[in-house]
């Protein structure tokens, strides 16, 4: 990794790490965005300076896209003409597995993420939390190195957020993925990390970079769970103090 004018991806590598390692990046909205924003701005300045810009992960340059990455988008992402089965076989097909070994992955995530009996059912026939999982399955069937998740549940309503947040972290220890997720929410944060990456105001460096020793379940009355959210809450603050 080289250059100051790559946070976001400073913190892709940070979280790459340690492998299966979930690491999740917080900050105020649109921070994120902006650390992209500048991570393009680097690019440009290099491609005008011909200064180098490489960014790593697990010690080798991310070029084009590759199966060594995957996304887990906010809406879903999902193909509405095609079946749950076919939505999660789609990478699979792209990668030119041979079509039985196809149904045996997807069988297998199908039940991982516990979509059993909904094989044949279509985007709009399923639930919120439904399209996230088989998004999810998708994601991982084609076994990538890190899973990369944008907000993934910030579209689902309070009761299923929390359920979702626990489906994960079972889908997480039979996986065992890295996994970079970016929130706004301190709690989502707590429960899902082992890390836990603060990111400032545009342009979007990291302030604080956490690490989350406590046993799950992590229960909100626990008194370590309290003393991190106002923890990470007050670093938050400070940057509306810095703003005023």
């Amino acid at each position: 990794m080289s250059g100051p004018l790559l946070p976001a991806a400073d913190a892709a590598r940070k979280a790459a790490e340690e492998a299966r390692e979930r690491a999740i990046a917080h900050g105020r909205r649109g921070d994120f965005a902006a650390a992209l924003a500048g991570f393009d701005a680097a690019l440009s300045h290099a491609r005008e300076t011909g200064d180098a810009v490489v960014v790593l992960l697990d010690g080798q340059p991310i070029g084009k896209p590759g199966w060594e990455r995957s996304m887990i988008f906010q809406d879903y992402a999902l193909f509405h003409w095609l079946t749950v089965e076919d939505n999660i076989a789609f990478g699979l097909q792209m990668k030119d597995i041979a079509r039985q070994k196809q149904k045996s992955i997807v069988d297998n995530y199908i039940n991982l993420v516990g979509l059993t009996g909904f094989e044949r059912r279509y985007p709009h026939q399923l639930s919120g939390g439904m399209r996230q999982r088989v998004s999810i399955a998708r994601a991982l069937a084609v076994e990538p190195q890190i899973l990369l998740m944008d907000e993934p549940f910030a579209a689902l309503d309070a009761q299923n957020r929390g359920r979702m947040q626990q489906e994960m972290l079972r889908i997480w220890q039979h996986a065992r993925k890295t996994c970079l997720l970016v929130t706004h929410s301190i709690e989502e944060a707590i429960a899902l990390s082992d890390r836990i990456l603060v990111m400032t105001r545009r342009p979007g460096t990291i302030k604080a970079d956490i690490y989350v020793d406590l046993p799950r379940p992590r229960e909100e009355d626990d008194l370590k769970v309290i003393a991190l959210k106002k923890k990470i809450r007050d670093l938050i603050h400070n940057e509306f103090e810095i703003e005023r």
